[in-house]
């Protein structure tokens, strides 16, 4: 019986260590081929093949963390709000999407920052990014932030969500003296496809609206695209119908005769190649145009984490707001 029992033990040690080794074989073998280097294909955009092209558009392939941060947004915002109060929420055009949450300082005649949120073109509601509303009125400027529509409820069209961010502006400048804020001291900011579009109200003719040129006063572009051709070539084209019309109406980079406007530019070290490029290349083209620019970049902040610094006077993203419109922190 003893023998026996010592003769299974011996077995049945020596089976567990051959499972063992055949299974770290296996996890070898399994890591082997999740680190061989893929065939690249042909070159699409500068080095970039097909794949790499598209997910250097799709931010989950680099911010994991994607919807972490946005519910922290919305969480920030709801806190902001308990602080602030509830928005002012008014119509700038005759969508019924087209209303915007205004969050005004108590300080008189002070300037106004449009904000312009991101998505990739797709629809996030205005109430989600209150959350730099309170360093903003602490500091005494006013907050507009609009809501307008999405990519997909145009068919892929850009140029419907452009003109409505422009009614946007063009009503907040025309409106600011009503709710206490100077219409000579517009701003613009914006972040990922906001930040496009805030380059498009940054580069766009307010001549032909009736409007002085320099209407607004500054940018902020974070982590945006200023020129579509890229994009255009990715993934992104699969939702939205680029033409050569829009390409070229809607690249803020093409049209820098028309900026009137110092403008920073900004972008985190863990984004993609091609927003890290976009951003480099739209502020060095801004500077070769002789306008003013400035390039700020944030070591170790992801896409959507970078935003978050606009809450705080002491944030790469809220100091530069406030030092762009003249204020210091509250």
């Amino acid at each position: 019986m003893d023998d026996d029992r010592g003769s299974l033990e011996v077995t049945t040690r020596r089976t567990l260590l051959a499972a063992a080794a055949a299974a770290g074989t296996m996890m070898a073998g399994s890591a082997l081929a999740q680190t061989a280097p893929r065939e690249k294909g042909p070159r699409v955009w500068l080095d970039l093949d097909q794949a790499e092209l598209d997910a250097a558009y799709d931010q989950t392939k680099y911010a994991p963390n994607i919807q972490q941060v946005l519910r922290r947004y919305a969480w920030a915002s709801e806190e902001a709000r308990k602080r602030t109060g509830a928005p002012q929420r008014i119509p700038y055009g005759p969508t019924p999407i087209e209303a915007l949450d205004l969050y005004v300082t108590k300080r008189p005649n002070a300037p106004v920052n449009v904000f312009l949120h991101g998505g990739a073109w797709r629809q996030r509601p205005a109430k989600d990014y209150a959350f730099p509303a309170e360093m903003m009125v602490n500091a005494g400027a006013h907050l507009v932030v609009p809501d307008f529509t999405s990519v997909e409820e145009t068919g892929g069209d850009l140029m419907p969500m452009a003109e409505q961010v422009r009614r946007a502006v063009a009503w907040t400048h025309r409106n600011a003296a009503s709710f206490g804020g100077d219409p000579n001291r517009i701003y613009v900011s914006g972040h990922s496809s906001g930040a496009h579009l805030a380059g498009v109200v940054l580069t766009t003719d307010w001549a032909k609206e009736g409007l002085s040129r320099d209407l607004v006063k500054g940018g902020l572009c974070v982590s945006g695209m200023y020129d579509l051709k890229p994009v255009r070539l990715s993934a992104r084209s699969s939702y939205v119908k680029f033409t050569d019309a829009a390409e070229e109406a809607l690249s803020s980079q093409r049209h820098l005769d028309k900026l009137n406007a110092p403008v920073i530019v900004a972008y985190g070290t863990l984004e993609t190649p091609e927003f890290q490029r976009q951003s480099r290349d739209f502020a060095a083209a801004v500077k070769a145009a002789g306008k003013p620019v400035q390039l700020l970049v944030g070591e170790h902040y992801n896409h959507f984490e970078i935003l978050e610094t606009m809450a705080s006077p002491y944030g790469l993203i809220g100091r530069a707001a406030l030092e762009q419109m003249n204020l210091a922190p509250a």
